[in-house]
């Protein structure tokens, strides 16, 4: 199998198991490569940090497909094992871009995106989320799955139903986008046990949980058992790097000599990096590790 191959088929595995997993939040080819060299199962390129590496600028959906797609295409080509999920947000438009992103992403070497049926970007007036109706997130699903080339890519149906228009709404989207083929729900917005096990109680699908807050909704057996496949939680790595990046600047800003900086890898480590074949070896030392 080619290592796409491999990746999309890890990704399967883990919807097909048991338990319930955290994946590596992940925004660039170092970051993906610090995450499979750490053992995580999966790594997730979300949107928001998408939107913040690329553009330096907040999730408002100006961010551009080929743009988002140049990003998962380096992320890919860094590692060697790490499946990456993406959050493809609403698939750049209507169910025509939807399936236009599918290519894009797919070609990237992504082993999964989700699609979501938020109204994005948001219309002008009081800047409330909204939902696009059943029938219209329903078909850009169908016609994510139509353009997908591989079977073994997949294709995540996801909505924050639960929080926006009520947990009935969540419940007819589970039933209508299990139906329709997808491989998986993603679910935003999930607050309670209550409404976990309602949703839990109708999907039949694996799910990805991904917000949740709160002692029984990050208890990974409590999660695994309603299956719940993969949970989310949040994306410090990329808030870690600004607030190094800006502390280090800061320092030299103010005088201080760059060999007095604290913390900082051995500066022989960057030279290393480019004639290093074994990416998990230089990644430990770049960390201190052993």
């Amino acid at each position: 199998m080619s290592s796409v191959t491999e990746r999309r088929a890890a990704f399967r595995a883990i919807l097909a198991g048991e338990a319930c997993i955290h994946p590596g939040s992940v925004y660039d080819p170092m970051s993906a490569r610090i995450a499979e060299d750490l053992g995580f199962e999966l790594g997730m390129f979300a949107g928001s940090t998408a939107s913040l590496t690329i553009l330096g600028a907040p999730d408002n959906i100006t961010i551009t497909l080929t743009e988002f797609a140049e990003q998962c295409r380096r992320i890919c080509r860094a590692v060697k094992r790490l499946p990456v999920l993406v959050d493809a947000d609403h698939g750049y438009g209507n169910a025509l871009n939807a399936m236009r992103t599918v290519e894009e992403v797919e070609t990237a070497g992504i082993a999964a995106m989700t699609l979501e049926d938020t109204v994005l970007p948001r219309p002008h007036g009081d800047g409330r989320v909204a939902l696009l109706s059943l029938e219209e997130g329903l078909g850009k699903i169908r016609a994510a799955l139509a353009a997908r080339d591989d079977p073994g890519f997949g294709i995540v149906a996801r909505t924050g139903a639960v929080s926006v228009t009520g947990l009935t709404d969540a419940l007819e989207r589970t039933r209508a986008y299990t139906a329709s083929g997808a491989d998986a729900l993603f679910y935003t917005g999930i607050r309670t046990p209550a409404e976990l096990d309602a949703i839990a109680a109708v999907a039949t699908l694996p799910i990805i949980l991904g917000g949740a807050e709160g002692k029984e909704l990050s208890d990974r057996a409590y999660l695994a058992a309603r299956g719940v496949r993969i949970a989310l939680q949040g994306h410090q790595p990329i808030q870690a790097a600004q607030r190094a990046v800006f502390e280090t600047l800061k320092a030299l800003r103010e005088g201080v000599p760059p060999k007095q900086l604290q913390g900082l890898p051995q500066g022989d480590l960057m030279a290393r990096a480019t004639r290093e074949a074994d990416y998990g070896r230089w990644t430990r030392d770049f960390l201190g590790g052993a």
